[in-house]
């Protein structure tokens, strides 16, 4: 929801910052890989029970990857593997994280974590449905700035998952009620965007695997 609003702030600088990397031989997918190494040590600090603060700095350095290995595509060469790369690295993140609660504690975070891992399976499910039959309908936008895939707007997007994401580094006791609050927005998220697209897609006969 808040996607649109905060590319409008950060991409300016993100587009610098990518260039600059560019003339230095960094490549995007170099720079995205390195962004889900950050994140995976994110996850392996919480998963070892080390203070949830400790894992914020390579959590939200991850994160300025992420955003950074557009806009080095953008000042060097956009390719489909980068795009597919990208998204492939963003949902293993997303995963990981709440896999590392579960892992921290399971007797009190497993519950919660499994039902916060199925939203996002769900949530991801309605996102890249949605962007494959889109792709086939030769649908663009750029409401949430650049991307590889045609990106249907939901009630919470990477803006909202990443200030989740520090919440429960910040205050860990609170994983469960957040995730589980979380989750049911994700659901919700997911629900809105198959209507969405029952409303956008449903106006002919189509195949069906």
């Amino acid at each position: 929801m808040l996607d649109g609003r905060m590319r409008r702030v950060i991409d300016p600088p993100l587009n610098r910052a990518g260039r600059w990397l560019a003339a230095r031989g960094a490549t995007a997918d170099g720079v995205t890989l390195a962004g889900l190494g950050f994140g995976l040590v994110a996850a392996l600090v919480i998963a070892l029970g080390l203070p949830g603060a400790l894992a914020l700095v390579p959590l939200l350095i991850g994160r300025v990857l992420d955003g950074l290995d557009g806009a080095v595509a953008r000042a060097t060469y956009k390719t489909d593997f980068g795009g597919y790369f990208d998204i492939f690295c963003d949902f293993v993140f997303y995963a990981a994280i709440p896999l590392a609660f579960v892992l921290r504690d399971p007797a009190a975070n497993g519950v919660a974590g499994a039902f916060l891992l199925a939203s996002f399976y769900a949530n991801a499910a309605s996102f890249l449905g949605y962007a494959i039959i889109a792709a086939k309908r030769r649908m663009t936008t750029t409401q949430q700035g650049e991307k590889s895939l045609y990106y249907a707007v939901g009630l919470l997007e990477g803006t909202e998952t990443i200030a989740f994401f520090v919440l429960i580094c910040l205050v860990p006791q609170v994983f469960g009620p957040a995730a589980l609050i979380f989750g049911g927005l994700c659901l919700v998220t997911a629900a809105a965007r198959v209507v969405l697209a029952r409303r956008v897609f449903f106006d002919a006969p189509s195949g069906r695997d």
